[in-house]
């Protein structure tokens, strides 16, 4: 028997956000994952008493926050002139967690370059270097979510940065999905800086260039219609993970924490994300 929680990405349901939090606790989720980058979750939206009532929503539905989503999107941390603003968003996040009670802030940073001399490379280590300090300080760790480059690239990012405050999010889908990487194994060379997943499952179809579905400067995006035609998020099981020896490498490297369903497609995602907990529920039991 595997010592895991179970999560739901609260966005994932497509309701707004009460709803979304209702139902996860429907669907006998542990915790719950949520946006907190635009629209009213935005933390420079939620004054104290917002704080306070959204707290209680999660506790009067017997749940707990697993973690935030932070990802302000486009190029991550990739360019200079964008990275003042997003440190000061990203720092309001993690003081927002904080107010939320979570200890965990997911994001993208952007594709990580082969290259540690390369430009963006250099903008994404300082940044990452300021919010890990800050980040620590706050008791936080900013998870920094698989897939835009293969699981050893990562690691040597995130040995090269050096901060307890810098920590990944294990999504073993986009890893199949976008380099072809084998989860069990990215477990494996990530381990000790695994603090969240994402259970979510997925196929590659026809290899690419990474940088052209994550919207990479200097590269020409594939146009999002023709994403079906390279890769596709599937039910979990119905994928390239091998959940088994996943959830097992998850345990040999001491991760006892959340696996938080993500849903982006589909559908029925209300009727998606309960196979899911169904399907996690009978691996963890086992």
């Amino acid at each position: 028997m595997f010592q895991f929680k179970i999560g739901a990405m609260v966005d994932s349901f497509r309701l707004p956000i009460p709803e979304g939090v209702r139902k996860a606790h429907e669907i006998g989720a542990d915790g719950i994952q949520v946006y907190v980058t635009s629209g009213e979750m935005a933390a420079e939206n939620m004054d104290a008493q917002k704080r306070a009532d959204f707290r209680k929503l999660v506790a009067d539905n017997q749940l707990v926050i697993s973690a935030l989503c932070g990802d302000l999107g486009g190029a991550g941390f990739m360019l200079a002139n964008e990275n003042e603003d997003k440190i000061r968003r990203s720092q309001a996040i993690v003081d927002l967690a904080v107010d939320l009670g979570t200890n965990v802030v997911t994001t993208h940073i952007g594709h990580v370059p082969g290259s540690n001399d390369h430009p963006c490379y250099k903008n994404q280590l300082l940044v990452c270097r300021i919010l890990g300090e800050y980040a620590a300080k706050r008791g936080v760790t900013f998870a920094i979510e698989t897939g835009p480059e293969t699981a050893l690239r990562l690691r040597e990012f995130l040995d090269d940065v050096g901060s307890e405050g810098i920590g990944v999010n294990m999504d073993p889908a986009n890893l199949v999905m976008v380099q072809n990487d084998d989860p069990v194994q990215a477990v494996h060379t990530l381990g000790k800086y695994i603090v969240h997943t994402h259970a979510k499952d997925g196929l590659h179809l026809s290899d690419f260039d990474p940088l052209t579905v994550y919207g990479t400067p200097g590269t020409t995006p594939v146009d999002p219609a023709r994403w079906g035609e390279l890769f596709r998020e599937v039910p979990l099981g119905e994928g390239a993970v091998a959940w088994d020896a996943y959830l097992a490498a998850l345990a040999q490297e001491g991760f006892h924490g959340f696996l938080t369903i993500e849903r982006e497609v589909g559908d029925n995602p209300e009727a998606d994300i309960r196979l899911a907990a169904n399907f996690l529920r009978n691996k963890i039991q086992a």
